[in-house]
This record gives C-alpha cells, structure tokens and sequence, in this order.
C-alpha cells in the first residue's frame, strides 16, 4: 500500500514509494486507455466492414486497412472521432489533419475532399461519427447553464480538437448502445446530449453555440448556406441570397467565405459537382445526363469546371475510382 501521501496507484503490484513517481510516469494516461478500448471496441464489432451505420441513430463507424484516394463528400453537421489512424480533410484551401484522440467538428453542410493518411491491416483507421442534431444543440445552449468559453479565432465552421477523457467516456457508453440496442431507445438521447455538452465546453464549440444562436450574424449566413445546399440545382443570386438573409452582399461575402473558405458561386458550383459525381458513380448516369440533372445548362461548361476541380474529365474520373475501389477490395 502506497503511503506518505504519494501520487503512486496501485495496480495489483507492489509498489514502493521511492519508485511509485517513476512507476506512474511509465503508465499510460487515462485518455490513452480509453482511446485504445474503445478502438477494440469498436474494431472488434464492425469485423471487415468498412463503414457501418448502427442502430443508434445518427451514429456511423468507419475503418480502413489502408490509405485511402482524395474522396469527395459533403459533410453534414457532425463530430468525428478519431481512436486510431488520422486523416487529412481540405475545405477549399483550408486542410485540417486529425489524428487519434482528436475529433472533427462541422456544424454547416460543407463539400470537402477527404483521405485517410494513417492506416494499416495492424493498426487500421478507426473513426466514429456522431450526425449533430441541431434543435438538441439549442435546447441545451436554451437552459443558460453552459459556461461560456473564450472564442476562438475566426475560421471556417469546422474545427479539430483534442478529445477530453469526459468525452471519450461519452464515447465508451455510446458504444454500449451498439451492443445492445434493446437499452438505445431509453439511453441514446441523454449520451448525445452529453457528448454536445462536452463538445459545448471547448474553444471549438463556441463557434457552433454562434451558428445555433439566433440574430448572430453566423446564423443568419448559415441560413444562406442551408438555402444553396437544399436547392444547388436553381440559378444563384447573390443579392437574392443575402436579401433573404437580412444581409448586405459585402456582408454575405466576407461571413460567407469565413465559414466555408468559398464565395456563395463556388459553394454552389461544388456542391453541384459532388453531386454529379455521385450520380454518375452511384447511379451510372453519363457525365451529360449527369450535368443537367445538377442545373448546369451546358455539358460543356461541366466537363470544364469537372476537370478542373477533379482533375479528369467526368467518365475517366468514374472510371479510375471505380477501378480504385475494386483494387482496394481485391486488396483487402
């Protein structure tokens, strides 16, 4: 038994208090532990998958043996946790890289292209995402009792951040709900509100309390966002827009680009080339087809814009990552 006031554990050895400081440094921390249990965990459930959409809703698992290829997606309003691996995520020209213990903060839908950078068959990326739901966010920032943090600098509506060993508990009890989805229905909506509150807590939160706090002007150009993001396929005025978010067009412009490192045109341009590409890969259309299925009026124009921003033209794009992705399953 450790005595004398000693920071020292007892961990099922002997330990004398002359060695119990060098004992204690040796071991891993507590965030560590629970990082690496909770990528067993995780692991250990998804098998060979490689992404897997649990019964608690909102909630998705990720794991990949290898590097992957530039992806391009659109991120909704989530947190990604990294437990192992890390991954490389460009917004326009910004790049956030995210490793283990640290999470991805997104609170608007946002078109990005996305990698794994670390991963291995020995030490695979794993990574879970919570979807945020917003009308929890807003009640919970309703009650007053989340103490303000200090802001961060102004940036783009995502962020990473280091995982606290308040959140990665959260994480281990939302892992108890995969294996056992009889308890979810009863459970799941307090271990969000949790994993919010905890998030609420960071310097990277305050930025998403700005977007769900009404008359901030965050909120109001977050509503421009979600108007281009639900209707991408119809002509864009920019004076339209920031009429009907209550805003001057230099105003729209500048709050606009310090959230999604783009101008209101650009955010609709790739929002309609991320969808094109998913049409063409997912329902096999051609890249016309695909074109005036997104609102362009002139395939050419579209090749144009598709090769620039994909690099190849649409059909030698397709082609290429579906010859990738069969690669990789031959592979795996």
């Amino acid at each position: 038994m450790l005595t004398g006031g000693s920071a020292g554990r007892y961990f099922g050895d002997v330990i004398s208090v002359k060695n119990a400081s060098n004992y204690a440094a040796q071991m891993p921390d507590e965030r560590e532990l629970l990082r690496a249990d909770l990528a067993r965990r995780i692991a250990q459930f998804m098998g060979a998958e490689e992404n897997v959409l649990t019964r608690v809703p909102g909630l998705a698992l990720h794991r990949r043996t290898a590097p992957s290829e530039p992806l391009s997606v659109t991120y909704e309003p989530s947190v990604a946790m990294v437990v192992q691996g890390a991954k490389r995520v460009e917004l326009g020209r910004t790049v956030f890289i995210y490793g283990a213990s640290r999470f991805l903060l997104t609170w608007l839908d946002l078109p990005v292209v996305s990698r794994v950078i670390e991963a291995s068959v020995a030490l695979p990326y794993i990574c879970l995402r919570l979807k945020l739901e917003m009308p929890m966010v807003v009640d919970l920032l309703s009650r007053g009792e989340i103490p303000v943090a200090e802001m961060p600098p102004a940036g783009p509506a995502m962020a990473t951040s280091e995982m606290t060993v308040e959140l990665l508990r959260a994480c281990g009890r939302m892992m108890d709900l995969v294996n056992a989805p009889q308890d979810i229905a009863f459970l799941n909506d307090s271990i969000q509100r949790e994993i919010i509150y905890r998030i609420l807590r960071t310097p990277e939160g305050q930025r998403l309390r700005a977007i769900a706090t009404a008359g901030d002007q965050n909120q109001r150009t977050a509503k421009a966002i979600a108007w281009i993001r639900e209707n991408y396929a119809r002509p864009l005025k920019v004076e339209d827009l920031a009429q009907m978010a209550g805003m001057g067009v230099s105003t729209l412009h500048t709050h606009f680009r310090g959230l999604t490192s783009m101008s209101p045109l650009q955010y609709q341009k790739q929002l309609r080339l991320h969808a094109a590409r998913a049409r063409m890969l997912t329902d096999g259309l051609d890249a016309a087809t695909a074109a005036f299925a997104v609102g362009y009026g002139s395939p050419t124009q579209f090749n144009r814009e598709y090769s620039r921003f994909f690099g190849q033209p649409p059909m030698r794009d397709v082609r290429s990552e579906k010859d990738a992705a069969a690669s990789y399953r031959r592979g795996a």
